[in-house]
């Protein structure tokens, strides 16, 4: 683990380069042991790095790093929680998926190939980026890494399901994004009268089950 500031009320923490299943449980170990600690303002997971926002009234950069070190060895042997499965129902292609062919093409597989696969899978909820609760997913098949599009998109419509590169997604929310579309749940995945709003949590395993198929 490597730590240095950020801002004047901030510090980055990284669990190395690479996007692996050890520095996710490092992250999702260190997630838990700040959550709700005095002083601590916001936690931002991601991949293999965590940035921890702290209130410059109350401590500082050094009282922080001090603070974090000793959270973790008291953490160091905790038993994770069990992982939630999640499936989500997918309406693959047609307009749900207007990049279901492109990514067949790319990939030298049919629509129905991309489906079978995409679907066999199962999926691990690295982090949920802080925007817009985006469950940013590991565990898509190397044979379905498909490059984002070159220009995204102004409006990605709620419940898409879309490949970016060698990582996996849904869009809780309508926005603009570049990742390859191919399917849509009807599945809610962002309700602001929920807490937490969003549906999909880190840790989570994730399963696609398609529920239609459109040509």
């Amino acid at each position: 683990m490597t730590i240095r500031p950020a801002s004047d009320r901030s510090l980055f923490l990284s669990f190395g380069a690479e996007i692996s299943l050890v520095a996710h449980q490092e992250v999702a170990r260190l997630t838990r042991a700040l959550t709700g600690v005095r002083g601590i303002l916001n936690l931002h997971p991601a991949y293999n790095s965590v940035l921890v926002d702290f209130d410059p009234r109350l401590r500082t950069h050094a009282e922080v790093e001090a603070l974090i070190r000793a959270r973790l060895a008291s953490h160091e042997f905790e038993t994770p929680p069990p992982p939630r499965h999640v499936e989500i129902p997918v309406s693959y292609g047609g307009e749900f998926g207007p990049d279901l062919a492109d990514v067949a093409r790319h990939t030298g597989l049919s629509p129905a190939g991309v489906i079978e696969l995409h679907s066999a899978a199962e999926y691990l909820v690295y982090f949920v980026g802080f925007s817009t609760c985006f469950p940013y997913l590991g565990g898509l098949p190397p044979e379905l890494a498909t490059p984002r599009l070159s220009a995204p998109r102004k409006h990605v419509p709620v419940g898409s399901v879309a490949i970016g590169g060698a990582q996996a997604g849904i869009y809780p929310l309508a926005s603009p994004g570049g990742w390859r579309l191919i399917g849509r749940t009807a599945l809610t995945l962002f309700d602001a009268t929920q807490t937490p709003p969003p549906l999909l949590r880190m840790g989570d395993r994730v399963r696609f089950v398609p529920v239609e198929i459109l040509p």
